[in-house]
């Protein structure tokens, strides 16, 4: 995948183009002049330009604010579409449109399904999604 493709993909072409050089600019070491989310995007970039099969992101939401959540979700939603994404998370809405929940506890494979069949069986997923879906309300 070309460079420019890759950028549109992750939708961190806009970072590049604000950036004082673009594509040929110099981040600090740890990254401190752009922002955790404008990180994340240009890290799936980088990792799209490798072209491979399997996508691998562990816990890539954690830390982001709800605008750049929703950015790299459509992101991982359009690497899906032609890929095998494995998503690990605790956010909830990160994994809810994915094909195949896997609900681990205690290191084992407690439940497995879609968000739907899995909030119909009312288990442990529907217990901490709809905990976490509380929390959030309580914090807004």
């Amino acid at each position: 995948m070309e460079i420019l493709k890759a950028l549109d993909a992750s939708f961190a072409n806009k970072i590049i183009s604000r950036i004082p050089g673009g594509l040929d600019a110099h981040l600090s070491d740890r990254g401190d002049n752009i922002s955790g989310g404008e990180k994340q995007r240009i890290c799936i970039a980088r990792e799209l330009m490798k072209n491979t099969d399997i996508f691998i992101f562990d816990e890539a939401t954690s830390a982001l604010d709800s605008i750049s959540e929703n950015v790299i979700q459509k992101t991982i939603q359009i690497l899906s579409k032609s890929k095998t994404v494995i998503i690990i998370a605790h956010r909830m809405s990160t994994i809810q449109n994915a094909d195949m929940i896997y609900v681990l506890d205690d290191g084992k494979i407690k439940e497995n399904g879609n968000h739907e069949s899995l909030m119909s069986n009312k288990g442990l997923y529907y217990t901490l999604y709809t905990e976490q879906k509380n929390q959030l309300k309580e914090e807004n």
